[in-house]
């Protein structure tokens, strides 16, 4: 699936089953909370946190896709082409980082 297609495919199961969208405000609020979601599996799995009994069957993929509908839901709010912004975004972090990270003592 592209980009493109998510955020169509998103669209229409908001027309479909979501009746509306959300208000911009509500989403960014919305997204906020999956991200917290992702960082406390991140941050008791992976970090040094201990992981509670009642978040081991937490699915990280599930959460991350929540994240990334929410964050379809503002793009397409907003009239934003999520694959558009996205070429353009690789192509300013390359010419900006061509460098950078290679010649960081701290990565190698």
């Amino acid at each position: 699936m592209t980009i493109k297609e998510a955020q169509r495919i998103v669209d229409v199961w908001i027309k479909d089953y979501g009746v509306r969208y959300f208000n911009e405000l509500t989403n960014m609020a919305m997204l906020t909370e999956e991200v917290g979601e992702v960082a406390r599996i991140i941050a008791r799995r992976y970090g040094e946190q201990s992981e509670k009994e009642s978040d081991k069957n937490k699915d990280l993929a599930d959460e991350m896709a929540d994240v990334l509908f929410v964050l379809i839901c503002l793009a397409n709010q907003t009239g934003i082409d999520l694959e558009n912004a996205m070429k353009k975004n690789l192509q300013k972090k390359t010419l900006r980082d061509s460098e950078r990270h290679k010649n960081n003592d701290k990565l190698t």
